[in-house]
């Protein structure tokens, strides 16, 4: 365990003279869990990374791929705009939500992985590899099932790869239009705070040993500047994921004044 402390201290720095990353409560914050996360404060071009070694491994995206989904889907015209309906299959499903019509933008909110499966079937093997390459996202693969590669361990991506895509998405880097990236944008899940906006999506999943991780990915406005991160955790149930990547991550954005 002091090794550890001593390799996050090693790591830590300052965002400003008000944003002092205290790498210990950072730790005390994660406890006995396995995780990481990453800050990438744009106006000053630094980085912040929590567990560097997890930050470079790859995992199943699980629903934080509905980002590039929505991109895909509405940049091949499969997706109009926000607005296009997919009617629910009448297959009953864990969560409500997902057991009625939904646009996008509800699908992207609830996480509705129905429609984009739907959508990523339209699409089609050939387009969704395409998209992935010129993106460069992760290990670009797509496996056997065209509806199920984000989710059945296929496709995978790091936390610190998750940041640089959030980066190039926000910064109209990306091989896509304009106007498909403002739509994504308008869609994502958003939470509004006195002087920042954290726009994300969660996403959780189980890797091949059968251990459920949980994503927080997005970005921060504030004052001004613009802050990437990319949050990833494991537990053994996906309550528990859920619950640490809903409580971690919001609390060191709070703590480094990102979130304020």
């Amino acid at each position: 365990m002091k090794k550890i402390l001593l390799i996050l201290l090693v790591c830590a720095f300052s965002f400003t003279k008000a944003q002092v990353w205290d790498s210990v409560k950072t730790a005390k914050l994660f406890g006995k869990n396995i995780g990481a996360m990453i800050i990438y404060d744009k106006t000053k071009e630094k980085y912040y990374r929590y567990n560097q070694p997890r930050a470079a491994e790859r995992f199943t995206p699980a629903s934080t791929f509905k980002i590039p989904n929505s991109l895909f889907g509405i940049e091949s015209g499969v997706i109009p705009d926000e607005n296009f309906v997919i009617k629910w299959d009448g297959v009953k499903r864990w969560r409500k939500e997902w057991n009625q019509d939904n646009t996008l933008a509800s699908a992207i909110k609830v996480s509705c992985v129905p429609y984009y499966q739907e959508v990523a079937r339209r699409l089609g093997r050939e387009k969704s590899a395409k998209y992935l390459k010129d993106m460069g996202y992760g290990n670009c693969l797509i496996g056997d099932k065209v509806d199920m590669y984000w989710l059945d361990n296929s496709l995978k991506i790091s936390a610190e790869e998750q940041v640089a895509f959030m980066k190039r998405f926000y910064d109209y880097k990306l091989s896509f239009a304009n106007r498909t990236v403002d739509i994504v944008k308008s869609i994502l899940p958003e939470e509004k705070y006195k002087n920042s906006r954290m726009k994300f999506k969660t996403g959780t999943g189980t890797k091949e040993d059968g251990v459920w991780i949980a994503w927080l990915v997005g970005y921060v406005e504030n004052k001004g500047n613009v802050y990437f991160f990319a949050f990833n955790v494991e537990a053994s149930s996906f309550e528990k994921a859920a619950k640490l990547r809903d409580k971690i991550p919001r609390k060191i954005l709070k703590q480094i004044k990102v979130l304020n």
